[in-house]
């Protein structure tokens, strides 16, 4: 059984030196298909290296920042709504996206099931939270104790009812760091599944074959 990794990037000793510049509204996504064999899988689209000096996947969410309208279209939809923390310069986000994300089944799985919105550590963008308050990526964070990167925060199936619940209440799993890619793939089913109803993710891990 493939052992879970949670290698994480702290904001701290970077934040003070560096100088983010920002989008005004939406990242416009924007890469060509690239199809090659690549370890048994199929390589997936190239992720862009944005403004922000973070990578992103071209199917990534485009969103307006406000939360409760991200997760309620996540679930007309028929997906789970999920926020990926990253930093400029973190090695394991782009290990995430160059090693992860490249794996076809990974890629589909998560397209498929998921919403994915992507936040900076340390950026400015205003969010609007699932009680109504706008605060900036990096408030954000620290409200929701968000020290590593990558962090996925996995939220339940609807808006309305996270108002009234404490911050990390909120989520029904939460990824706080680097995951190797089965790992990071069984992560992502843990939840779809709902497997957090009944199981921590290390019990959900042994369920699975080696």
């Amino acid at each position: 059984m493939a052992k879970n990794l949670a290698k994480g990037f702290t904001a701290e000793n970077v934040a003070k030196t560096m100088i983010t510049t920002r989008r005004q509204l939406l990242v416009g996504a924007a890469a060509s298909g690239l199809i090659a064999a690549s370890g048994g899988f199929q390589a997936q689209a190239e992720p862009v290296l944005t403004d922000d000096g973070l990578y992103k996947e071209p199917w990534f969410l485009e969103s307006f920042l406000v939360l409760p309208e991200d997760l309620e279209d996540a679930h007309k939809a028929g997906k789970r709504f999920v926020i990926m923390w990253e930093l400029k310069g973190c090695p394991y986000c782009k290990e995430t996206h160059f090693v992860n994300f490249a794996r076809s089944d990974i890629s589909s799985y998560i397209r498929a099931n998921f919403e994915v919105l992507q936040l900076n550590i340390i950026g400015s963008r205003k969010v609007t939270d699932f009680d109504g308050q706008e605060l900036s990526e990096k408030d954000m964070a620290a409200k929701y104790g968000v020290r590593f990167t990558p962090t996925f925060q996995f939220f339940a199936e609807r808006a309305a009812p996270l108002k009234a619940l404490a911050p990390q209440k909120r989520e029904v799993a939460r990824a706080p760091g680097y995951l190797r890619p089965d790992d990071f793939l069984a992560m992502f089913r843990y939840v779809r599944e709902k497997a957090y109803d009944g199981k921590s993710f290390r019990d959900y891990l042994r369920t699975q074959p080696s």
